[in-house]
């Protein structure tokens, strides 16, 4: 029998439009399931179901006053879309991941969330994250470890692991998660979700925690393409502060459109050698970035092998960059020590790396932009692994008697995604694989800067020839 979080986003937010699901029934649905599996998922850090049902209330009085009027709502309205703990929700805490902020609570909402309270969507929590959002797994000193709900036994990856755990496990039919590294698309890969992360200036960071490296952003995690482009069109647009925006759609256009439109032709590069020299791809990864390669060809598109000669610079610049960003969290002195190993390690050499230094990685950002730019001009699209690896167990990729060590591991395992972060342009991760264990390998593409609505529109061609949304894990 049909459960309500067998349905999509749109599809609750239709029957939400038409009055023929409330608000309220669907929000005490997924804090049931919540209140259930999240002790074994590690979804949630903190639950608000008062304020979600007063939300809910509230959602379910504008759509009926929506109907009487005629006038048009958000597709996501009324719809539960959870976030993740990084950001700032008045009123609620937000730990950022971390023991030396486990009872803050902010005053003020960032832009991201302002965004969903317009659109009507329902807030039924903040999802867990490792702390500061550091590392590629989500294991922290405040809540369970997030795990793929594909095997218990292994981590919803990082850092939006949390809100993958959510919607992989079916305790939220679309999250908000954010991306810095890969964040939003190393959980999408090993919770066999879609996720995409949008060009740099897409969506605000402000007004509390703008990166002024330009690596992070918030964007969408979902189970199938439509849903994620109806949350990316919630979240997308300039806000008061913001110091750049990504081109914006054609008038009257949104990305939900095109995910319902197969593109034209493309011209495809096929990358499965990692741009970091030593790192080895599992077999599995490149079996599954081979058969979205020979799938793409089946439908049309012209796929050619490329190859990048390897090289440290990208991965050295990142680690300074990476560390600059840890040491700027105002961690008060005296709870210094409540913080984990890899985040101490990242804030003394982040207190280390001078200004010129800081100055020449950010440069190089902008150089390797300019060059995968003018290899764009070849081709639409860079096919690639997600992951070097599949999920890794839980505690797997952790070291905390050796931090450096430790950051070496996690560089191993996402040598592909960072790149995407560095140079400020669209990817997205697409779960077309699974492995004979049963755990999903995803595959990533790459657009050019301000190009979301190809992406979005080749993964709805790639999902619609290759369905995957039917696939459930055993505790769905």
């Amino acid at each position: 029998m049909t459960q309500l979080h067998d349905l999509t986003a749109l599809e609750q937010g239709e029957l939400i439009g038409t009055g023929k699901l409330s608000p309220v029934e669907l929000t005490d649905h997924y804090l049931e399931r919540i209140g259930r599996l999240n002790a074994t998922v590690g979804a949630f850090v903190t639950v608000t179901p008062e304020s979600a049902r007063r939300q809910a209330a509230a959602a379910e009085e504008e759509a009926a006053a929506a109907r009487r009027e005629g006038r048009a709502l958000s597709p996501l309205h009324g719809v539960p879309v959870p976030v993740k703990d990084l950001n700032f929700v008045a009123g609620v805490r937000a730990t950022l991941g971390s023991a030396a902020f486990a009872e803050h609570v902010p005053d003020t909402d960032d832009h991201v969330v302002t965004r969903l309270r317009r659109a009507g969507t329902i807030m039924t929590g903040k999802t867990n994250t490792p702390e500061f959002g550091l590392p590629c797994y989500t294991e922290n000193q405040i809540a369970p470890p997030a795990r793929t709900p594909w095997d218990l036994q292994r981590s919803a990856g990082g850092s939006s692991g949390g809100a993958g755990a959510a919607v992989a496990a079916g305790l939220a039919p679309v999250a908000h998660g954010s991306d810095g590294g890969g964040s939003i698309r190393i959980p999408a890969s090993v919770c066999g979700l879609f996720g995409i992360k949008p060009s740099r200036g897409r969506v605000s960071s402000g007004p509390t925690l703008y990166d002024v490296s330009g690596l992070s952003t918030s964007g969408p995690l979902a189970r199938t393409v439509a849903d994620a482009a109806a949350l990316l069109d919630v979240l997308a647009g300039a806000m008061p502060g913001d110091s750049s925006t990504a081109p914006a759609l054609p008038t009257g256009e949104t990305f939900l459109d095109y995910a319902g439109r197969d593109p034209q032709p493309l011209r495809v590069a096929l990358l499965t050698t990692p741009p970091v020299p030593g790192v080895d791809v599992h077999p599995d990864c490149v079996a599954a970035t081979e058969g979205a390669a020979e799938l793409l060809t089946a439908l049309g598109h012209r796929v050619e092998p490329l190859e990048l000669p390897a090289d440290d610079t990208l991965r050295r610049v990142f680690e300074q960059v990476w560390a600059v960003m840890a040491a700027q969290r105002p961690v008060p002195p005296e709870r210094e020590e409540l913080l984990m190993p890899l985040t101490r390690h990242l804030r003394r050499l982040g207190a280390q790396v001078s200004g010129p230094d800081f100055a020449t990685a950010l440069y190089t950002f902008r150089a390797v932009g300019a060059l995968v730019a003018s290899l764009q001009a070849e081709y639409d699209v860079i096919l690639t692994p997600t992951l070097a690896q599949p999920p890794a167990p839980v505690g797997a990729l952790r070291d905390d008697a050796d931090p450096a060590r430790e950051f070496d591991n996690l560089t191993a395992f996402t040598p592909f995604t960072p790149l995407y972060n560095a140079t400020g342009q669209p990817a997205v991760s697409l779960p077309l694989h699974w492995t004979g264990e049963g755990l999903p390998i995803g595959v990533m593409l790459g657009g050019r800067y301000g190009d979301e609505a190809t992406l979005v529109s080749l993964s709805g061609q790639l999902e619609r020839a290759r369905p995957w949304a039917d696939r459930k894990p055993p505790l769905w």
